[in-house]
């Protein structure tokens, strides 16, 4: 292996906190009721337009750009508050970067939320592309995302591995035709990830480098 593709939300950063608050402080300005923290490790995943049509009750869509925009301005403002990096994934990033892994960042979050938080919490030198949703461009599973980093890192897929929390991530690798590994420490459960045909599970961030270096 050559190229780590990485998730952010659940993989990387535990963010949910941050990303519950932007939620329901949006649900707040408009009237809603507003969701329990563990409601978001199934409400997040598939980028923020879906979390916010999920966010909105169903006779309330016609309410949606006008939550995705206090949403936004909430969350650029408060995206650090409470997130906050796994514990591990700092030394595991260090450890494949001194056996010079290519390291890539492919999130469902927007393409400058996406930015910010890694140019926040992670050394500007570690990661070779970062690549959140942009307009125009189909979210995980949709492989177009790891395509693009492929092709920019000119890197062959036998010698990438995607790396999540979520179905989606394993689907996105699935569909990549990509090796895959889901990470136990995120949103979901093993039994999403084995069920999602994940190639290897790691239990900790250190389990991906016994399984990408031994």
């Amino acid at each position: 292996m050559k190229l780590a593709i990485f998730d952010l939300d659940g993989t990387l950063v535990n963010s949910l906190a941050d990303i519950a608050e932007a939620t329901n402080y949006a649900m707040r300005k408009l009237g809603f009721l507003e969701h329990e923290l563990s409601e978001f490790n199934y409400l997040v995943g598939d980028g923020v337009a879906k979390l916010i049509e999920r966010a909105l009750p169903k006779e309330n869509q016609d309410k949606f750009s006008e939550a995705l925009e206090i949403y936004n301005d909430y969350y650029n403002n408060h995206y650090t508050v409470k997130t906050y990096i796994y514990d591990g994934i700092e030394n595991m990033l260090n450890i494949l970067k001194e056996k010079d892994f290519e390291l890539a960042v492919a999130s469902n979050k927007t393409h400058e939320f996406t930015e910010n938080v890694i140019a926040h919490y992670f050394s500007d030198e570690l990661f070779s592309a970062v690549f959140g949703k942009s307009e125009g461009n189909p979210v995980k599973p949709n492989p177009a995302i790891v395509d693009n980093i492929i092709d920019k890192l000119n890197v062959s897929r036998e010698d990438t591995v995607m790396i999540g929390d979520t179905c989606i991530d394993i689907k996105t690798g699935k569909n990549a035709g990509i090796k895959t590994i889901g990470c136990l420490w995120g949103f979901r459960t093993i039994e999403e990830l084995v069920n999602a045909g994940a190639d290897y599970i790691a239990d900790k961030p250190a389990d991906i480098v016994k399984y990408l270096c031994e």
